[in-house]
């Protein structure tokens, strides 16, 4: 499955705009937010249709983005995800408090 495109990411511009409202996120390139300087969402096409990857707990979730109800859920996840701060973990080395 490839990272969607300019035409799929198009398509999604009214869920990136309400993504972009939510706060706590980095957009470093279209449609790719990060949290914390951790990859947290972007997005895919392919045959089946659009699916957005959220990163919930140490592994990313695949959602379907296709209708208006599959965005809300996202939304909602994406929500959740946000207050929730053990959402993204960052690894320390095994050594680095020595």
């Amino acid at each position: 499955m490839k990272h969607a495109g300019e035409k799929a990411l198009d398509e999604l511009e009214d869920l990136i705009c309400d993504i972009r409202k939510l706060g706590g996120l980095r957009e470093r390139r279209r449609g790719a937010f990060y949290k914390k300087a951790i990859g947290f969402l972007h997005f895919h096409e392919d045959p089946a249709g659009l699916f957005a990857d959220l990163k919930v707990g140490d592994r990313f979730e695949r959602f379907p983005v296709g209708t208006h109800a599959e965005r809300e859920q996202l939304l909602a996840r994406v929500r959740a995800c946000l207050t929730d701060d053990s959402s993204i973990r960052v690894e320390k080395p095994e050594n680095a408090d020595r």
